[in-house]
């Protein structure tokens, strides 16, 4: 179909979602309507493994379209239950979504990229929940997925006084895989995707899903999921073929089955 807000694209085996919603790409409904029915392409796309999304040439995401719902009020968005399918919709993908951020990744741009699996940062890039600015909170999952990535204190004064991280504050943190000059982060990203691909797509949607189960779970629970998908990966002909190649000292030839 035919996007207002986005840019999709295929890259052999990687799917890619550009923002290209203005200057400053702010989150929209429609922007985030569109997004997931991207994402929801892709995952159901046998031929993609890996999904992407990029901002414009200037920045990720600046944060929510504030005119949007400068009048709504609580019955307003507690009837619609904004956000509420939105905060799920990435994380439920099982195939691995990479973020690419340059500039300004704030609000709900913030919590657009650590919804992705991983975030790679240009230079430039500049990470924050300002909301509090506005009186409000973040309603993407930004006070928890924060939390769970730089800890309570760092998390804590970001959102209750609208600091931001740079890049390479961000990296410390562990709030991104890594930082890459900014001319370089278009070309890393795809080298990172196209790495994923390579490899055995059931056993990346395993292991994707263990991760992520490792926020929630008890420890035990946590290594039971784990060593079930472990089990689990003995019935695939890539496991199969991953071993083969690695006694024949060759590269394997996965094909998802």
């Amino acid at each position: 179909m035919a996007y207002e807000n986005i840019i999709v694209e295929t890259r052999g085996q990687v799917g890619v979602v550009s923002l290209s919603a203005g200057k400053l790409n702010p989150l929209s409904k429609k922007l985030l309507q569109e997004l997931i029915e991207a994402i929801h392409n892709f995952e159901t796309d046998n031929s993609i493994l890996c999904i992407v999304i990029f901002g414009n040439d200037e920045v990720f995401c600046a944060g929510a379209n504030i005119k949007e719902f400068a009048d709504e009020n609580f019955v307003d968005m507690f009837s619609q239950n904004r956000f509420g399918e939105e905060t799920e919709a990435f994380r439920n993908c099982r195939k691995p979504i990479i973020a690419g951020v340059n500039g300004y990744a704030l609000g709900g741009g913030c919590e657009l990229a650590m919804s992705c699996d991983m975030i790679i940062a240009a230079e430039s890039a500049q990470f924050g929940q300002p909301e509090i600015l506005l009186g409000l909170m973040p309603g993407l999952g930004g006070s928890q997925r924060m939390t769970r990535a730089i800890g309570k204190a760092k998390s804590m004064e970001m959102h209750l006084t609208g600091s931001r991280l740079t890049a390479m504050e961000a990296d410390q943190a562990g709030l991104v895989s890594r930082v890459v000059p900014d001319a370089d982060l278009k070309a890393e990203t795809m080298a990172l995707a196209n790495k994923i691909t390579e490899q055995a797509p059931l056993a990346v949607m395993a292991i994707k899903e263990a991760i992520n189960k490792a926020e929630e779970l008890p420890l035990s629970e946590g290594l039971l999921l784990e060593r079930r998908l472990f089990h689990a990966l003995f019935a695939t002909e890539d496991k199969n073929e991953g071993v083969r190649a690695f006694i024949e000292k060759r590269k394997p030839e996965f094909k998802g089955n």
